[in-house]
């Protein structure tokens, strides 16, 4: 028996077997109505390869794969492209000449990209609102204004991923046992801060009597651009309006004042001199090695649920008990390293005009899409776009659950019969990213109201407020041809005023620079965009 058909049968053990959910009744739903021994013998008619969200490679023989290839009759072929390179892996795949049918486009500027290169499929409005109606029915409910963002020329090409969360920016974090040590409270304006991380390198706030501690990094620094209004260092250019415009934050004249201060502190030795390669040194993106590794006291790396702390909220244990949360991601690694070390959240800190702010992530997080060879083989869309509305937005919630987090009874269960909270059972609960060695998780968010308590958590924290966003959700196709370039330009410029290897004024060269390789372009069609978007 051949590799493919052996997982088939298996497929079919493991649905008959399993159990999702308990009880006939949902076994009928879950099972599909064809004859499952008729599916065994007949060749599925569509092989569908299909890219997504992961961390870890998705294993061939996985289990909620097997079961999607039978519920759908199926067999799907899953792109393993680590998350942290997904572009150039992406990108790779498709110079060979090979385009996935279900396309995760991740930096929502690709998009436009894409279809230009011809990899991706016009998706029919009405084919979208069949196939795929409680997709569609979320985004109108939870996200009206983002209806029409994967329009091209009037046609559909992406259906936009809409997270709700990101209504939380991203956090500012501090030392609390250093702000403890020497007696300082959490800063709420630029000077306090300037007090705060002078006393982080020059007062010895680890007391291990050396000279190796810093104030801040990279990350935090666009807590400083904040207090100016603007947000400069990302992995795209951020706009922001002015007078009824868009404006490129990095290049406005109130950002000279910021770096006034930047390369004040990094002369005096305040700054990290590791900054300029960033606060993460591999593996786990949101991690910042240099707070876990006590070198910096604040930073604003990573998103709230990075930095939750023992006891922060109450969960479900695997025992049915609510129980104090544990600490994670950055939180776990910095108290393993330094069993004495606490955080404390601060509100950004306020400018000399009042402004604050802290980098938020956009709404927007990313399009899903169907690549352009899917459309050669009749109905294949259609059946593309079932599964996605099957494993993103199934209005059962057992089923919904299920396709995020496994079979229930084996990987989670209900918490209690209201059915809001589930529980996470042993091995997994520990386990990294286990829904990816799973097979589980493989669809796209849809928008929703933010109710779980680590969302509760994130409100009490202020998270709402002082974000800062761009302004400027989508490409424009000069922003593709050109945003690589601009971006190294205006990183060189930066860092080399902070160092001081350049002299303040030479902010003026790098914005007449910027303009002329391409910056003109973008930004007048960026406001061609938002004026357009403005009327409709």
């Amino acid at each position: 028996m051949e590799r493919k058909e052996l997982r088939r049968v298996t497929a079919l053990t493991l649905v008959l077997v399993m159990g999702f959910v308990s009880g006939c009744e949902m076994k009928s739903r879950l099972m599909s109505p064809i004859d499952q021994e008729h599916l065994a013998s007949v060749p599925p008619p569509y092989q569908i390869s299909w890219t997504m969200h992961q961390n870890l490679p998705v294993p061939e023989n996985a289990d909620m794969i097997r079961y999607l290839e039978d519920r759908f009759h199926v067999d799907l072929d899953m792109w393993n492209l680590e998350n942290n390179r997904y572009e150039a892996l992406i990108d790779m795949k498709l110079a060979q000449g090979a385009i996935p049918d279900l396309f995760r486009i991740r930096q929502t500027q690709d998009l436009l990209k894409y279809q230009r290169q011809g990899m991706l499929a016009e998706i029919p409005k009405e084919m979208l609102e069949k196939y795929a109606p409680n997709i569609m029915k979320a985004i109108r409910e939870f996200a009206p204004a983002y209806q029409d963002y994967g329009k091209i020329d009037g046609k559909y090409y992406g259906i936009p991923v809409i997270n709700a969360t990101n209504i939380y920016r991203i956090p500012v974090v501090y030392r609390k046992d250093w702000l403890d040590r020497l007696g300082l409270p959490v800063p709420q304006t630029l000077a306090e801060f300037e007090k705060v991380i002078y006393a982080f390198a020059n007062e010895d706030p680890d007391g291990n009597g050396r000279k190796d501690t810093y104030g801040l990094s990279i990350e935090g620094m666009n807590v400083v651009f904040g207090a100016f209004g603007q947000i400069v260092f990302a992995d795209q250019l951020y706009f922001n309006v002015k007078d009824g415009n868009l404006v490129i934050g990095a290049l406005q004249p109130e950002m000279m004042e910021a770096l006034q201060y930047l390369r004040k502190w990094y002369q005096d030795g305040v700054i990290d001199p590791e900054f300029i390669t960033g606060e993460n040194k591999g593996g786990y993106k949101h991690l910042s090695h240099a707070f876990i590794n006590g070198r910096i006291g604040m930073t604003s790396m990573g998103n709230y649920y990075h930095w939750t702390q023992n006891g922060d909220y109450m969960q479900w244990n695997t025992s049915g008990e609510e129980s104090p949360v544990e600490a994670t991601f950055n939180v776990k690694e910095l108290t393993a390293k330094h069993p004495q070390a606490r955080i404390q959240f601060g509100q950004p800190f306020s400018g000399p005009d009042g402004k604050r702010g802290s980098k938020a992530y956009d709404m927007l997080m990313s399009f899903t899409a169907i690549g352009a060879n899917a459309v050669k083989e009749p109905g294949k869309m259609e059946m593309i776009l079932s599964i996605l509305d099957y494993v993103s937005a199934n209005p059962d919630p057992d089923i919904r659950t299920s396709m995020i987090q496994g079979v229930q009874g084996k990987h989670w269960k209900w918490a209690d019969d209201t059915k809001k909270d589930f529980i996470v059972l042993p091995p997994y609960e520990n386990m990294f990213s286990y829904q990816n060695k799973i097979g589980a998780n493989i669809g796209m968010v849809v928008p929703s109201k933010p109710t779980a308590r680590r969302e509760q958590w994130a409100s009490t924290l202020g998270l709402e407020q002082d974000g800062i966003y761009n302004a400027l959700e989508i490409a424009t196709p000069s922003l593709i041809k050109n945003r690589t370039e601009l971006t190294k330009l205006k990183n060189a410029a930066y860092f080399s005023i902070i160092t001081g290897e350049k002299p303040l004024e030479h902010f003026n060269d790098f914005v007449e620079q910027f303009m002329a390789a391409g910056g003109a372009q973008v930004l007048q069609e960026a406001n061609e965009w938002y004026h357009q978007h403005a009327r409709e």
